[in-house]
């Protein structure tokens, strides 16, 4: 092979022994059946790029390879969780890192903390101006964009389309006349950090965010780092707690203090933390989140089914409001996360399972109470005007509605064996975008066309 060959597969390599469920041997095997797909290829005429490409492609995604050989050599996943003396010296730097991103997002949070609080002085009853908990994404999340642009060793363009992004957003969030504490702003404090998590999918993917396949590995990320923040979380709070219990006897006065620096820097250094254990421990995860979505998808299916039942024999009643609203929003995205992650987990060559079957019930039935949420909204909107929340819940709905429906068709032509779970894959993964305008919409549209109320 030439000598431009011999660095592509050397490159791949390099690649999948990354993950600490391959070992040298595993790896060996791989690029056998690697260099004997480019071999067959080249025969038939192909470039040798053209080869190349196709017979990484034949073999799998890198993930989907890894993940299969550690399922077939569980007695090594133990050894996930020490640093293999092979690669000690790139994990000690990547530790080294993320131990300095995470550092900085610490002293962030605080320093706008306090810029925070002095400039409250003087406005009763506000401990902090309104700005912080509105700008509060841009004093984490920028971070996190960072530590993954210098990981991926983004080129300077890409850099700096990147910080245009977030100065963007920035300005966005603040040049604006809002009326301290009134919904505008609040809806940019909830779509503000939404805004940055894609520019956070950009950087996390080195800025390649056209192929579907790729804009997959981000929204796997997301999933995984979701896991590890609640983890961090559970252990934070464990620890706060016992910290209160030693600290209340002896210096009670101590608590609050050490509440209010160590909370808010522990959470933002979390952010960096639980990215880099998705990377780190990556295997792990892989193996838990198609446990966690085969446990809970069959639960959501009946609790979704029952709700809607009652629902629509009940009735939402009189007590719907924005609470009840956002609990509804935030079921619909959890029922779109367990979809698309059973669909990415399945073996693709198999052909429908009973698992896609639950999964249709669960979306169907989701749909099935989005339509009275919506139908409710439609009313409320009808007897008390549009508002700022009513609006973007309205649209927010419709828009889940649509990728509700979507999903289901293409599960349900994948259960009678004319869709491939591909197909639901790239529906969820185009509809990204439509997520991404929208939230562009409410952060940029909305407040003046409401009056930034």
């Amino acid at each position: 092979m030439s000598a431009d060959q011999e660095e592509r597969i050397r490159q791949w390599r390099a690649a999948i022994t990354r993950d600490p469920a391959v070992v040298g041997a595993d790896a060996d095997e791989l690029e056998s059946h690697l260099r004997d797909q480019i071999a067959e290829l080249e025969g038939a005429g192909l470039r040798q790029d053209e080869a190349f490409i196709i017979a990484v492609r034949r073999l799998g995604e890198i993930d989907r390879i890894t993940a299969e050989y550690a399922r077939e050599h569980g007695d090594r996943l133990w050894k996930q969780l020490a640093i293999p003396a092979a690669d000690r010296g790139d994990r000690r730097g990547s530790l080294a890192r993320m131990i300095v991103f995470a550092a900085v997002a610490a002293v962030l949070i605080q320093v706008a903390r306090l810029a925070a609080v002095a400039t409250a002085d003087g406005m009763p009853g506000a401990p902090t101006a309104s700005w912080f908990p509105r700008d509060l994404g841009l004093f984490v999340l920028p971070v996190l964009i960072a530590y993954f642009a210098f990981r991926r060793a983004m080129s300077t363009r890409r850099c700096l389309a990147l910080a245009g992004a977030v100065a963007g957003l920035a300005i966005a969030a603040n040049v604006l006349p809002f009326v301290a504490g009134g919904s505008t702003e609040l809806l940019v404090a909830i779509h503000l950090p939404v805004a940055l998590w894609f520019v956070v999918g950009a950087a996390y993917l080195g800025g390649d965010i056209g192929p579907s396949d790729r804009r997959m590995d981000f929204i796997r990320f997301s999933g995984e780092w979701g896991i590890y923040v609640a983890l961090i979380a559970m252990g934070g709070g464990v620890l706060l707690g016992l910290t209160v219990a030693v600290l209340a006897p002896i210096a009670p006065a101590a608590i609050e203090p050490v509440m209010t620096w160590v909370l808010p820097s522990g959470a933002a250094a979390a952010v960096i933390v639980a990215a880099w254990l998705v990377e780190a421990k990556k295997s792990i995860v892989e193996n838990l989140a198609p446990v966690l979505t085969a446990v809970f998808t069959p639960l959501f299916a009946v609790m979704l089914t029952g709700s809607a039942i009652v629902y629509a024999i009940a009735g939402v009643g009189g007590d719907f409001d924005r609470e009840l609203l956002t609990v509804f929003d935030v079921l619909l995205l959890v029922v779109l996360g367990l979809v698309v992650y059973g669909i990415s987990a399945r073996d693709a060559r198999h052909g429908p399972v009973a698992m896609d079957v639950v999964r249709l019930v669960a979306v169907v039935a989701a749909i099935a109470l989005d339509l009275l949420v919506l139908a409710t909204m439609v009313d409320r909107v009808g007897e008390l005007g549009f508002t700022a929340n009513r609006f973007v819940a309205l649209v927010l709905n419709l828009i889940l509605l649509v990728n509700l429906a979507g999903t289901a068709w293409l599960t349900a032509r994948l259960l009678a064996g004319r869709a491939m779970p591909v197909r639901i894959e790239r529906w969820q993964t185009g509809y990204l975008a439509v997520f991404a305008v929208w939230v562009a919409v409410v952060l940029v549209v909305v407040p003046p066309v409401f009056g930034f109320e």
